[in-house]
C-alpha cells in the first residue's frame, strides 16, 4: 500500500499528464508562436511598411559612407562613455582620483565632438544630416552630462 502522500502526487501527476481536449477533435491546434502576434520576425515591428517594403527590395550594397563613419564616432562614443561613467562615480564618491578620471573623461569627449563636428560640419549635407540624426542625440547627452559632472564636482569644492 503507498503512502499517503505518495498516492496524491500521483494522482496530481497523471491528472497533469492527461490530454486536456479529446483526442478526437479536427480543430487544429495553433501554437503561441503562430498567432498573429507572434508571427512577424522582431525586426519589423517598429518599421513602418513602406520602409519594411523598399528595404526588403533594396540590393544590400555594403556599408554606406555614413554607416561607416557612425562607427566610427560609435566607438569614440563607447569610450567616452565609459570614461565618463568612471568620472562620475569618483567624483559623487569625492575620490582622489575624480579630478584625473573628469580629465580623461572630457578628453574623450572632444575626440568624439572633432569627429561628429567634422561629418556635420563638412561639405556633404546627406551625410551630415544622416549623421545628426542616427547619433546626434547621444553625443549631446554625452556632452551635457560631462558639463553636469563639472557642475557637481564645483559644488562639492
Amino acid at each position: 500500500m503507498l503512502p499517503r502522500t505518495l498516492a496524491q502526487r500521483t494522482t496530481r501527476l497523471a491528472a497533469l499528464t492527461r490530454p486536456l481536449r479529446s483526442t478526437t477533435s479536427i480543430r487544429p491546434t495553433r501554437t503561441l508562436l503562430q498567432t498573429q502576434q507572434f508571427a512577424r520576425p522582431a525586426s519589423h515591428i517598429h518599421q513602418p511598411l513602406l520602409h519594411r517594403r523598399a528595404a526588403s527590395t533594396a540590393p544590400s550594397s555594403g556599408p554606406s559612407a555614413a554607416d561607416a563613419r557612425i562607427e566610427e564616432i560609435t566607438e569614440l562614443y563607447a569610450t567616452a562613455q565609459d570614461e565618463f561613467e568612471i568620472a562620475m562615480e569618483e567624483t559623487e564618491k569625492q575620490t582622489v582620483y575624480a579630478q584625473d578620471d573628469r580629465n580623461a573623461a572630457r578628453e574623450e569627449l572632444e575626440k568624439v565632438l572633432e569627429a561628429y563636428r567634422a561629418v556635420v560640419e563638412g561639405e556633404d549635407r546627406e551625410l551630415a544630416e544622416e549623421v545628426r540624426r542616427r547619433i546626434g542625440q547621444r553625443v549631446r547627452e554625452l556632452e551635457m552630462g560631462v558639463v553636469r559632472m563639472e557642475e557637481l564636482a564645483q559644488e562639492h569644492d
